[in-house]
């Protein structure tokens, strides 16, 4: 399986938060998955924690490649197709991350990860 995660699945992860569910944790760890990690996500911890919204993100600011790489994630960037797609999503919803996971889930097949009942209405599997 290709796992997408959410960004605050990727915080919860690397906090090890109780609030990542026991199912969530194991099919992480599970070799047989892939863990991917888009480029919007980076974006939003940098944002969030520019604005004061997430003080203590740890090695994920500066060193999320690094992190990435120790945890055998793969890295997704955003392409002008992701990009495109993304824009063109239907619904009001205006989170442009979430947006941009939707768009990366459907158009590469990914299962999302995230506690985020929003991905519900974009079509795309979602696991917790």
């Amino acid at each position: 399986m290709r796992l997408l995660l959410d960004t605050h699945a990727l915080l919860w992860w690397a906090a090890g938060d109780a609030r990542l569910p026991r199912r969530v944790r194991a099919a992480i760890k599970d070799d047989r998955n892939a863990v991917i990690v888009s480029a919007a996500s980076a974006w939003e911890i940098a944002t969030k924690h520019r604005l004061g919204k997430l003080p203590a993100p740890g090695p994920l600011v500066g060193g999320l490649l690094d992190y990435l790489a120790d945890q055998e994630f793969v890295e997704l960037g955003v392409s002008i197709r992701h990009a495109q797609h993304a824009g063109g999503l239907p619904g009001d919803h205006r989170d442009p991350f979430d947006r941009m996971l939707a768009a990366q889930a459907q158009l590469e097949g990914f299962t999302i990860v995230s506690n985020d009942a929003v991905f519900d209405g974009y079509g795309v599997r979602r696991m917790w």
